[in-house]
């Protein structure tokens, strides 16, 4: 599951690149009518490789692998391919308002999907599983929904406001959760612990 994710999400970012457009001239000032695209594609590409750290750390934690993870996993994968679609149009529309809140849309159900995955993942481990120790409330990602969800009809009444939040959530994560990496360092495995099975659960759908 992780390797495929890896390889949908590396694919996303490659289209994304590919639709950015070398400016019409030869010079630096050139570029200048091309610097909001190639802002909005860092944002997004920053985005993608934020969902891709959290998810590889998420399933870091993972013992097992079931059939309400797979089709979660997929749930998720589904929204952060709109990704590069939500991004040129909001580019080439010149950040008008029915784009900009298609972009929030896309990026506040990636963000949901991304916690419903993760309490699938929890749900299958138990309460007392290694990431639901390590994710503990999760305020953070909650608070950065509330931020997205609010962007949407923002754009309506003021689209550089909503880009502003898009790009708070952005930075915000700009550091990778570190919690997984304290649970991990703080709880050791010792030469007793048994060795997780990754495999799909007997019966579950592959």
């Amino acid at each position: 599951m992780e390797m495929f994710s890896d390889g949908v999400i590396a694919i996303l970012i490659t289209i994304m690149v590919l639709e950015l457009r070398p400016p019409q001239g030869a010079t630096l000032y050139a570029l200048r009518d091309e610097i909001p695209a190639l802002l909005t594609y860092a944002m997004s590409f920053l985005f993608l490789g934020t969902y891709w750290n959290s998810h590889h750390h998420m399933l870091h934690l993972a013992e097992r692998v079931n059939g309400a993870m797979l089709w979660a996993n997929l749930h998720l994968l589904f929204w952060l391919s709109l990704i590069p679609f939500a991004t040129s149009w909001m580019t080439t529309s010149d950040f008008a308002a029915a784009p900009t809140a298609f972009y929030g849309v896309v990026m506040s159900l990636s963000a949901i999907s991304f916690t419903i995955l993760e309490m699938t993942v929890i749900a299958a481990h138990g309460s007392d599983g290694a990431l639901a120790r390590a994710v503990g409330s999760d305020r953070k990602g909650k608070f950065s929904i509330l931020v997205l969800l609010s962007a949407i009809p923002l754009a309506f009444v003021n689209r550089f406001v909503s880009d502003a939040l898009y790009v708070i959530v952005a930075l915000m994560w700009i550091v990778p959760d570190t919690r997984v990496e304290r649970f991990v360092a703080t709880s050791a495995p010792t030469e007793e612990t048994e060795v997780p099975d990754f495999s799909i659960e007997a019966g579950e759908p592959s």
